[in-house]
């Protein structure tokens, strides 16, 4: 199990991550320009993170909810544990479609349809609530196991800089200056290192807390994969057939390091 010191230094880590996306569009050398191999790791992290929920996170799920029952009560406990995961994904469904409605992950983006502040600053807030359930996600993995933790922080962290990337594009498309997209995806990277210190603190007073927070967790990681990258790697397909290839090399990548770390 990992101390606070060193969930605060992958919470720091993972909010770095997010203003080096913010930089590659709105720093005053903005090295990208047209972005390429950003839809290519669009597509890494959407394989990688399915293949963590699907290899590692759900059947440690299933394990710990699930632990010394047998018969009914497991199943019970299963369809405990599945309807956090629902709930999870729901939320951020509920989010993107209700309170920000204007928010698409990836690259591009619909300057249309950013014109309004309020728009705008709800396309943060819904992006915010990504990050910080990133956050929530990394710390629970490493209370869970530390080798956990290092496939999961991984896959988020191959995430990070198009999120970052994401809110930068946002605030330009809507005639905002490069210093106001920094302080965006300064922003949301706060909340990811904010998801991290949540669990932390929980943690030290509810042993149990990290039994929810991993399905809940899951189902919003979930939502990013196969609803927010997924199709955002189908879109690219119409282009360039190979982005669709790549998801594999993400799922490949997850099992080769889930292997590595165990051994």
């Amino acid at each position: 199990m990992i101390g606070f010191g060193g969930l605060f230094i992958f919470g720091t880590l993972l909010m770095l991550g997010n203003v080096l996306g913010g930089l590659l569009l709105a720093s005053p050398f903005a090295p990208v320009r047209n972005l390429r191999f950003l839809k290519y790791l669009i597509a890494l992290g959407a394989g990688f993170m399915l293949a963590a929920i699907f290899i590692e996170i759900m059947p440690e799920t299933i394990g710990m909810w699930t632990d010394g029952r047998t018969g009914e009560a497991a199943a019970a406990s299963v369809l405990g544990a599945m309807t956090l995961l629902l709930a999870g994904y729901l939320l951020i469904h509920l989010v993107e479609h209700t309170i920000a409605p204007h928010f698409h992950f990836g690259a591009e983006t619909h300057p249309e349809s950013l014109l309004r502040p309020s728009a705008i600053y709800a396309a943060i807030g819904g992006l915010s609530i990504h990050t910080f359930f990133d956050g929530v996600s990394i710390a629970t993995a490493f209370l869970v196991d530390y080798k956990f933790g290092w496939l999961v922080f991984v896959a988020i962290m191959l995430h990070k800089i198009p999120e970052g990337f994401t809110a930068a594009s946002i605030m330009l498309a809507a005639g905002r200056s490069p210093r106001v997209a920094l302080v965006a995806t300064f922003v949301i990277g706060a909340t990811t290192l904010a998801g991290v210190l949540a669990v932390a603190v929980l943690q030290t007073r509810m042993e149990q807390a990290v039994v929810y927070a991993l399905p809940f967790s899951a189902g919003v990681t979930l939502y990013v994969a196969a609803s927010d990258l997924i199709p955002e790697v189908n879109h690219q397909e119409e282009r360039n057939p190979l982005v669709s290839v790549v998801v594999f090399v993400g799922v490949a990548l997850f099992y080769v390091l889930h292997r590595l770390i165990e051994n």
